[in-house]
């Protein structure tokens, strides 16, 4: 599809799409959703782009807070990535959560939609700690490709590729993409809906780095604990959500930039 045919991107989802890890709530987030905005952009400076993420969303507060208003929209293009934090809860079922997602790919497509979504790299590789969420991520990710195929989405396959879990593309909670890792979900995103001058680069390996000691990755998963997993379980306890309170960052179809 030409790019001058997307000029009006909707981006849905929970902290990944609203931009956490680049940028912050003090200078502004970013995020791969802005970045992928910004390659529509340098193409037709005519493109409208709105963001209704939100974090600590669930993939069935996503379809229901989110989709009306992105269908309000009418979008050329809308990206649908959720489903992480369904991962983390106790009670945890890919079939439904693929069902929320499906729900959105059904009817963003019957609207008029060119949709694209990303499946999930392997959590154990990016923190040795949550080892046992790895069957969660690949039964999820099976049944987005599978839901993906039903409605023509496009999908982002990160999970196929060893670079997803380079520790060098997440941020220290190992939960959200640095800012390198934005701009290679972006560019996935962007070579998965066949945008002019996206290639297969985003697959490509970083140079090699000089890897942790034994004591050092020790430390590195007591301070995870310490930084992110203690205060997230804490806020579980207390029912509370780290998106309590917020509102999507970018309501409406504004220029870029």
């Amino acid at each position: 599809m030409p790019n001058g045919e997307y000029l009006r991107y909707v981006a849905l989802g929970d902290s990944q799409t609203e931009g956490l890890g680049d940028g912050d709530d003090t200078v502004g987030l970013r995020g791969f959703a802005d970045r992928l905005a910004e390659h529509l952009a340098t193409a037709d400076p005519e493109v409208r782009y709105a963001n209704l993420a939100v974090r600590g969303r669930l993939a069935g507060q996503v379809r229901a807070e989110q989709l009306e208003p992105a269908l309000a929209l009418r979008p050329d293009l809308a990206t649908v990535v959720a489903g992480v934090n369904d991962l983390l809860r106790p009670r945890f079922d890919a079939a439904e959560v693929a069902g929320h997602l499906e729900e959105m790919f059904a009817a963003l497509t019957a609207a008029g939609a060119r949709v694209a979504t990303v499946t999930f790299p392997d959590v154990g590789k990016i923190a040795p700690l949550a080892r046992p969420l790895r069957s969660r991520v690949l039964d999820l990710n099976a049944h987005v490709r599978a839901a993906a195929a039903r409605h023509g989405v496009a999908v982002a396959d990160a999970a196929r590729e060893t670079v997803a879990t380079d520790p060098r593309l997440w941020t220290s909670d190992r939960l959200h993409a640095s800012p390198l890792g934005h701009a290679r979900i972006a560019a996935a995103i962007a070579t998965a809906v066949r945008l002019p001058g996206s290639d297969d680069s985003w697959t490509l390996p970083l140079p090699p780095r000089a890897l942790p000691t034994a004591s050092q990755a020790a430390a590195a998963e007591l301070r995870w604990v310490a930084g992110f997993l203690g205060p997230w379980l804490g806020r579980r306890l207390r029912g509370r959500s780290s998106g309590d309170g917020r509102a999507a960052k970018r309501p409406e179809l504004l220029p870029v930039g």
